[in-house]
């Protein structure tokens, strides 16, 4: 059987998946699939999604966190709004340093976790690409070493290329544990992997 057609069939399913299960994008299943993993984000937790628009992530950590966690989804984009009274969305660049602020404002208590799906409109020239993802990871972890409380967790999207190896090595200073992943409910032909830090050893 054609390895495309294979791929393209699973690309389908998890669209047709997400449809099924009202979820907002098929990167919900990316998400589910790590946690599943690696158990990183529990029952009760507060999370922080950043770049959470559409909202697909929010709506997986929402349902691992259960009633008793919060989710606060970040974005320049503006989200359609959630019933759940214990998920907040705020419409603001990750990138500017005033969202970090607010971000500590609105958070009942260190997060457990900081996710981060944010991605930058592609140009088609991959060197640039590759620059601007990393450059995005790199604000997601500043961000992520900020509000996590001892031993949170850090899971973020970036691409390969020659700048990927550096950024892993400073999430090694700040992460006991750090893993390279790719969901099976990734494209298989995107170059996107998925770094996951566990364990933050706050200063």
């Amino acid at each position: 059987m054609p390895k495309a057609w294979t791929r393209e069939r699973r690309r389908d399913y998890y669209h047709k998946k997400a449809k099924q299960e009202k979820y907002r994008s098929r990167a919900a299943y990316k998400l589910f699939q790590i946690v599943e993993k690696y158990g990183f984000i529990e029952n009760g937790d507060i999370v922080v999604d950043l770049g959470s628009a559409p909202g697909g992530w929010v709506q997986a950590a929402r349902k691992i966190v259960g009633n008793k966690g919060f989710v606060l989804g970040v974005d320049k984009y503006p989200m359609e709004s959630f019933s759940e009274c214990n998920i907040i969305t705020i419409r603001r660049d990750i990138t500017r340093e005033e969202t970090l602020q607010q971000i500590l404002e609105l958070l009942p208590g260190k997060a457990d976790a900081v996710i981060s799906d944010v991605s930058q409109n592609l140009s088609g020239v991959w060197e640039v690409d590759h620059a601007r993802q990393i450059d995005l990871a790199q604000r997601a972890m500043e961000i992520a070493v900020r509000v996590l409380k001892t031993n949170g967790n850090f899971f973020t999207k970036a691409f390969q290329g020659d700048m990927f190896r550096d950024f892993v090595k400073k999430l090694e200073l700040h992460f006991k544990i750090v893993k390279i992943v790719k969901p099976k409910a990734s494209r298989a032909k995107s170059s996107e992997m998925y770094v996951l830090g566990l364990k933050y050893m706050s200063n």
